[in-house]
């Protein structure tokens, strides 16, 4: 098992937002996490990445506990997130984007080796190496989000709503990207508000409601689940 979060439980002040949240992970696995606003989705993966602490529960990685790991110490294990948002680094280039994206690695040839493999995804990204990345369009900023995370070495990679704000042209070319880094054996967890793009790209998933899981099992399942054609398919 690559990652076990086990009966997870997290609070902001004396509110639940993970109400005993239980998720494995196999290696070269690509899940999804589906659910309303608030249902805490985005937690899961902050707790995973060690942004958030859990109240009770454990985390496992490679059969090893990190739910008491700083982030960076995440980080170097090999569990890169890509936030909401983006978040990129705006007064900073492209490129500088991307070596910030392999602080933690001495490794000059490998660095080189998958800054290479990003402009291979990303092309668009290795044509404005030397711009801002203030300059992007918005999904140019998100292939830029994702590309600092790879530049991790990432045996695990958490997207946390990578289609938001997004053209549907640019969703689907960053959806078929997604799907050549897991076939390359990278893990993905995806947190997307669009359930039908995610049940289609992932291979198993996780319904969330309010803390809990309510629903599990293979994706193309619950896409015909009818409480899920019902609340988040719009069927």
């Amino acid at each position: 098992m690559l990652l076990s979060v086990k009966d997870v439980h997290v609070h902001y002040n004396k509110i639940a937002a993970l109400r005993g949240v239980s998720i494995d992970i196999e290696d070269g696995d690509f899940v999804t996490l589906i659910g309303s606003n608030g249902a805490g989705k985005s937690t899961t993966l902050r707790a995973i990445s060690g942004l958030e602490s859990p109240s009770s529960g454990e985390i496992e990685f490679g059969g090893n506990p990190i739910h008491r790991l700083s982030p960076d110490r995440i980080l170097k294990l090999g569990i890169a997130q890509v936030p909401e948002g983006r978040r990129v680094f705006k007064d900073l280039s492209v490129w500088e984007n991307l070596r910030l994206g392999a602080f933690t690695r001495r490794d000059e040839r490998a660095i080189r080796r998958d800054l290479d493999s990003v402009f291979h995804h990303f092309p668009r990204l290795e044509e404005r190496s030397g711009q801002q990345a203030r300059t992007l369009s918005g999904g140019e900023q998100q292939m830029l989000a994702i590309g600092r995370a790879l530049m991790s070495s990432p045996t695990l990679l958490l997207l946390d709503e990578p289609s938001l704000g997004l053209a549907p042209i640019v969703v689907e070319e960053i959806a078929k990207i997604l799907v050549d880094i897991n076939r390359q054996g990278v893990a993905v967890v995806l947190v997307e508000q669009n359930a039908d793009l995610a049940l289609d790209l992932a291979r198993h998933g996780y319904v969330l409601e309010t803390g809990r899981i309510s629903l599990e099992g293979p994706a193309n399942q619950l896409a015909d689940n009818e409480h899920v054609k019902t609340a988040y398919l719009g069927i």
